[in-house]
């Protein structure tokens, strides 16, 4: 056992991030031979978290980062062939860990870029090569993609209530762990807010770091106007005031007293905060008392569990805050604290390669029914560029020249597509043979992505209650396809 369990968590290789029943099923493959078998899997949700109606693509950085590197270590091995069956003999055998030592990702794998916004059933991610290996990532790719997105998510209706505020995330000491922190923060950025208290976050990623000073502060000193005026000295242009520790109203008559000693020096108080009470009252009030003593460019930041519904709510009772801190319910997703993103193997070539086998994982719920072939995402939009409908297909096969998109769940429910709409592919490729093929964005170039995606959007789809359903179908072959798959593969009922 290591020994130092935070230093020594990140070794160069990440390839035992993943579930044990990923290398059984690997060594399985390789003992029937079927490790280099041609295999499609895709990556996608089945509804759009938080009850809302869509979700913004996150982590495919860290995707690519873990797939460049896929590599088992001497220690990976060892510790592989430490593994013991029931009966006590070795669970994988040395040969089959000698194929582990030289295995190089060699896959195919094309993704929907990030801060794209995307919907139920869509393929984040495509994955195109041998069985062993595309099976092999399922884990990594999941915890990678999954959690970013929903955080991004988070971050991206936050964004929608605060609108032209400023919204500071402020959850590392709140989060998963500092990895759950660190990816939080990153998604955070890249959904929309504009900067973090996450020092580490602000080196790795370049994100903008913001930041106040805490209750203790205050409590070091004798009185509020000493710890005010303190802090001040220290940080003359960047001060923001946190005013609740005692009396909120009074601490920020006696914020205004040193705002005051500060003008007289030549600098200005950057702000005050309010971290409980009522919200929207005290806001209201600070901002009067900051107005009447010739204040009024000081802003008002509030933190206290928001999140996009409480945002809203004080917004509607006229609160005067300038600044959203967010913190718990952001970096935890504190509502839906998990995505439930899938990874379905939906193709295999033959094993005389004359075409390809397209499978389908079948359930008593149609939601949850997969969707067979090599998909991808074509978006429809307006001339403006205004999202109108998304259509999945099988690119195995021909496209007909009448195009018409079908409700998964619904077949009565169908679009008939113009000729001349204009649409883009979303599923652009990433790797071809295990190489990077596509320059990846910046995450300052992500974030933009995502808010041009996100504007693209109707309201009716962005509203956080009963949000309008955005119209993803099937091509109409696709679906026919897929009924028909769905007949042959599930057994007859007899009454």
């Amino acid at each position: 056992m290591n020994s130092a369990p935070l230093s020594g968590l990140y070794a160069p290789s990440l390839s035992l991030l993943t579930d044990l029943y990923q290398v059984t099923m690997a060594y399985g493959y390789w003992q029937q031979g079927l490790q280099d078998r041609e295999a499609v899997f895709h990556l996608y949700f089945r509804r759009p978290p938080f009850q809302g109606g869509y979700a913004v693509a996150a982590g495919l950085a860290y995707a690519v980062d873990f797939l460049q590197n896929l590599r088992f270590s001497e220690d990976d091995l060892a510790y592989l062939g430490s593994l013991q069956g029931a009966k006590g003999g070795a669970m994988f055998p040395a040969e089959f860990l000698d194929y582990l030592r030289e295995l190089r990702f060699s896959c195919d794998v094309d993704a929907i870029a990030e801060g794209t916004a995307v919907f139920a059933n869509e393929p984040l991610i495509r994955v195109q090569g041998p069985l062993l290996q595309a099976q092999l990532v399922e884990t990594a790719l999941l915890t990678l993609v999954n959690f970013q997105t929903l955080i991004a998510t988070k971050a991206a209706r936050i964004r929608e209530a605060a609108g032209s505020d400023t919204v500071l995330e402020f959850g590392l000491r709140r989060a998963q762990g500092f990895d759950g922190g660190l990816s939080a923060s990153r998604a955070a950025y890249l959904g929309g807010v504009d900067a973090t208290s996450n020092v580490l976050a602000g080196q790795r990623f370049g994100i903008p770091v913001k930041g106040t000073h805490a209750h203790s502060w205050i409590m070091a000193f004798e009185n509020e106007e000493e710890a005010f005026t303190a802090y001040a000295k220290a940080f003359p242009d960047d001060s923001v005031f946190l005013v609740d520790t005692y009396d909120t109203l009074e601490g920020v008559r006696k914020a205004i007293s040193v705002a005051r000693q500060m003008r007289a020096r030549g600098h200005e108080l950057g702000g005050i905060r309010l971290d409980s009470g009522d919200l929207a009252y005290l806001s209201r009030e600070a901002r009067t008392l900051l107005n009447e003593a010739g204040f009024p460019d000081v802003r008002i930041v509030a933190s206290n569990d928001l999140e996009e519904n409480l945002i809203t709510s004080l917004k509607l009772q006229g609160a005067r805050i300038d600044t959203w801190g967010i913190g718990t319910q952001l970096v935890t997703a504190y509502d839906q604290p998990a995505l439930g993103g899938v990874y379905k193997l939906a193709a295999l070539r033959k094993p005389d390669d004359s075409g390809w086998d397209f499978t389908i994982k079948l359930s008593e719920q149609l939601a949850k029914t997969s969707i067979p072939g090599i998909l991808q995402v074509r978006r429809y939009e307006s001339e403006a560029g205004q999202a109108r409908a998304d259509m999945l297909y099988n690119t195995a096969e021909p496209l007909p020249e009448q195009l018409t998109l079908v409700d998964p769940l619904d077949a009565t429910r169908r679009r008939t597509v113009r000729p001349e709409a204009p649409y883009r592919e979303l599923l652009k490729p990433v790797f071809r043979r295990g190489k990077l093929v596509h320059q990846l964005p910046t995450l300052a170039e992500s974030r933009a992505h995502a808010q041009r995606e996100i504007s693209s959007l109707d309201p009716s789809i962005r509203r956080f209650l009963n949000p309008h359903t955005y119209p993803v179908g099937l091509e109409e072959s696709l679906n026919t396809f897929r009924t028909n798959l769905i007949l042959e593969k599930r057994p007859q009922q007899k009454t």
